[in-house]
């Protein structure tokens, strides 16, 4: 298994120190409200994930074998799932991403166990979104 981003172990640690589920949701939050917002033009049909409840759009660019990815949902919450994916998968090689599990990681943290089952599955679709594209970009 890969080490994962400075970014998402410096978030990992932090979660690490929040026991109480309300702050960790707090935490989650303010890491989407964080994200810098889509231009209106990339919330498209093409950019949007499917099998969310909320509306979550995913863009992705690469940048040679790496693949950089951007994001925004409308709900608070799911902004602040987005941000934890994104500190996850972004900028790393196709490869690395497409062997790389967020479900298992995000239950190692916990982070699943509060969440409503749409929520639940709404990340399973967006990890899946992002692992076909690393996985097509890596086979390419």
């Amino acid at each position: 298994m890969t080490d994962h981003p400075a970014v998402f172990a410096e978030i990992a640690e932090n979660l690490s120190y929040l026991d109480d589920w309300e702050d960790r949701y707090r935490y989650i939050i303010e890491l989407g409200q964080a994200l810098p917002p889509l231009a209106e033009d990339e919330k498209n049909a093409e950019n949007k994930v499917h099998g969310c409840v909320s509306q979550v759009w995913l863009v992705s660019n690469h940048d040679g074998a790496h693949l950089i990815y951007r994001g925004e949902s409308d709900a608070m919450i799911v902004r602040g799932l987005v941000a934890v994916l994104l500190a996850l998968y972004s900028g790393r090689p196709a490869r690395e991403i497409a062997e790389t599990d967020a479900i298992a990681v995000f239950d190692e943290l916990g982070l699943r166990e509060h969440l409503t089952t749409q929520r639940s599955n709404g990340l399973v679709a967006m990890v899946n979104r992002i692992r076909g594209e690393a996985q097509a970009l890596a086979a390419a």
